[in-house]
């Protein structure tokens, strides 16, 4: 069978598509994949062995979107079964030009809270009249083996500064954690400032056992680096959703989202920590109040208190 999938745009999300796509994989255990997606979507899938192409979406980089879209899909020729695990305007009309008799595109259903992973794989199930239940999430990437203990700070928050935890809070927590745990801090790009921040916190308090990689690895060096790790504390993000696929103990800081819909799936040395608000979870990108108290009366003990009672 060959199989056309539209991923997710964000990292998380894309990670947490995996249980779904692998439950498609169990059924058809030959089937052949073509990716569509951003880059940092597609490239989570670069070793998996049923995917044949994959396909990174440039078409906003056109003047003339459609047009693009429907070029690409008349060069990637016909599918046996289309589907996109995205509900964009765009994404309907590419999967619309997609040449497959069976196409189907997801639409979330808002009036029933269920997580994200058990969404896309009822979405699957749907889509190829299954009845399997959620598996674990999947990256084939494998992990490092570090030499000694070592622990991901994860500062960063790709959707908005309301799921950011405090830098000189995470230095904290990494000042009193250092002489137990080599120190990694991971970030992306545009988290690189934060990162800085981390690290000028513990250079000033003598740590040396450390690397900040923010803004500095490719996704499948993110995803083997976090697979390694022995202890990751992070806020909610993509890359706690990759530490959720290698099943790394994690704290998970969570603030102004609904962490029924977005925790970690199926890690068992997985933890939340949060303080309940009247205001939350407002699902904002920035506090619409000012205050940030979601985040702001977490303090670092209290991830200290989770690390030691996850060790």
């Amino acid at each position: 069978m060959k199989l056309f999938i539209e991923l997710p745009t964000w990292l998380g999300d894309c990670v947490m598509s995996t249980a779904a796509i692998e439950n498609i994989v169990k059924q058809y255990p030959g089937v052949r994949i073509t990716l569509f997606g951003a880059y940092l979507s597609t490239a989570v899938f670069e070793d998996h062995p049923n995917v044949e192409m994959i396909v990174v979406d440039e078409s906003k980089k056109s003047k003339f979107r459609l047009l693009w879209l429907y070029k690409k899909a008349k060069i990637l020729g016909r599918f046996d079964v289309a589907i996109s695990f995205r509900e964009s305007f765009f994404s309907k009309i590419f999967i619309f030009f997609i040449k497959s008799r069976n196409k189907a595109v997801y639409k979330r259903e808002k009036s029933i809270e269920r997580h994200q992973v058990v969404r896309y794989n009822d979405f699957v199930n749907k889509s190829f009249n299954f009845t399997m239940p959620v598996g674990d999430l999947k990256i084939y990437f494998e992990a490092l083996k570090y030499e000694k203990p070592t622990l991901g700070i994860n500062p960063g928050a790709s959707y908005g500064s309301a799921k950011r935890w405090y830098p000189e809070k995470f230095a904290k927590v990494a000042v009193a954690l250092s002489t137990k745990y080599d120190i990694m801090i991971f970030g992306g790009p545009g988290e690189v400032d934060i990162a800085n921040d981390i690290e000028k916190a513990l250079q000033k308090n003598s740590i040396e056992n450390y690397q900040n990689i923010a803004g500095k690895t490719t996704i499948r060096e993110l995803c083997q680096k976090i697979g390694g790790l022995n202890l990751f504390i992070t806020g909610d993000s993509g890359p706690m959703h990759v530490a959720a696929a290698y099943k790394v103990p994690t704290v998970a800081i969570f603030g102004p989202t609904r962490e029924r819909e977005t925790d970690q799936w199926k890690n068992p040395k997985g933890m939340v920590v949060k303080r309940e608000m009247d205001c939350a979870p407002c699902m904002k990108r920035s506090c619409p109040l000012k205050h940030h108290e979601c985040m702001k009366l977490i303090e670092a003990e209290d991830i200290l208190e989770s690390v030691r009672s996850l060790t």
